[in-house]
C-alpha cells in the first residue's frame, strides 16, 4: 500500500517557476514508477512526466519538455516536480501517482493504482 500527498502548488505569474513534492508512505517506495499529471477545468486528467523505479530515468510529455523536470528521492520517499517558465495553460490540478508495475507504460493514467489528492496550480498572464 502507497499513500501519497502532494504539496507546493499556489497562484504564480507567467514565467515564474514552482516546486511540487510528492510525499509518499510504504516501504514500497523505492520500487514505485512514480508519475505526475495534471487536470484542468473542463479536461481529461493528461500526463505530464514520470520517473521509473528501475532506471531513475523520466519520461515527459511534449508539452512541458525542457521546462519541467522530475527527480526523486527514495531515502525520503519523495517525488519533486520542478515547473520552470510556467504559463497559464499550466493552470490544473496536479497530481502524482504511483505503479507496482515492472513495465508500466507510464503515460497512461489507468496504470498507476495509487494517486494522491491533488494541488492547485494557478498561473496568471
Amino acid at each position: 500500500q502507497v499513500q501519497l500527498v502532494e504539496s507546493g502548488g499556489g497562484l504564480v505569474q507567467a514565467g515564474d517557476s514552482l516546486k511540487l513534492s510528492c510525499a509518499a508512505s510504504g516501504r514500497t517506495f523505492s520500487t514505485a514508477t512514480m508519475g505526475w499529471f495534471r487536470q484542468a477545468p473542463g479536461k481529461e486528467r493528461e500526463f505530464i512526466t514520470a520517473i521509473y523505479w528501475s532506471s531513475g530515468l523520466p519520461y515527459y510529455a511534449d508539452s512541458v519538455k525542457g521546462r519541467f523536470t522530475i527527480s526523486r528521492d527514495n531515502a525520503k520517499n519523495t517525488v519533486y516536480l520542478q515547473m520552470n517558465n510556467l504559463k497559464p495553460e499550466d493552470t490544473a490540478v496536479y497530481y502524482c501517482a504511483a505503479t507496482r508495475k515492472l513495465f508500466p507504460v507510464v503515460n497512461k493514467k489507468d496504470e498507476y493504482d495509487y494517486w494522491g489528492q491533488g494541488t492547485q496550480v494557478t498561473v496568471s498572464s
